[in-house]
């Protein structure tokens, strides 16, 4: 009988990044994306969620009442997994993404203009400051996405429509390029 082993396809491997002095879009590292749920309004818990993660910055970031993602760009193997679900009980739980979501990053002076295009939540500086999260729609396509530093912002997608919602980005950064 045959040995199965299942490979992992970076989904956005062979695209190409797009560029200019303006606007950047680039795939982020496929590493670690963990959710925790846990009891709304504990302000404890996401205290705590940053001292497990990986220590960088925006690496904790709300998803919702009592909901968080675990970021990084390192891989977490199964025993680094389990020790962090470990660590959350009995006030919450982990849930591995890291197969199911991919990471985009969008940078440059024109980021704000850019994804106005493909989603209604205000994202200027003085109402979505660095570090704040949502999750929303970019067009058709559920995101989370959270500003990273005043002219960038990562968005956190499902797996399946990565490949869709990069070309929707190249198109909304096109005449930027």
């Amino acid at each position: 009988m045959s040995e199965f082993r299942l490979t992992l396809r970076r989904v956005l491997a062979a695209i190409h990044p797009v560029a200019s002095d303006r606007i950047s879009l680039e795939a982020v590292p496929e590493g670690h994306v963990v959710q925790v749920l846990g009891r709304p309004g504990d302000d404890s818990l996401a205290d705590r969620l940053a001292q497990l993660s990986d220590g960088s910055a925006h690496a904790v970031r709300a998803a919702g009442p009592g909901q968080w993602l675990i970021v990084g760009n390192d891989t977490k193997s199964h025993a680094q997994l389990t020790s962090l679900f470990d660590a959350l009980k009995p006030d919450a739980y982990g849930i591995d993404q890291s197969h199911g979501r991919v990471r985009i990053l969008v940078r440059g002076s024109l980021v704000e203009r850019v994804l106005a295009k493909g989603t209604a939540v205000d994202l200027a500086l003085s109402e979505f400051a660095v570090g704040r999260s949502t999750a929303t729609l970019i067009g058709h396509i559920a995101a989370h996405i959270t500003r990273v530093d005043e002219d960038a912002f990562e968005i956190i997608v499902l797996r399946g429509f990565a490949e869709s919602l990069w070309d929707d980005l190249a198109r909304m950064c096109a005449e930027y390029v």
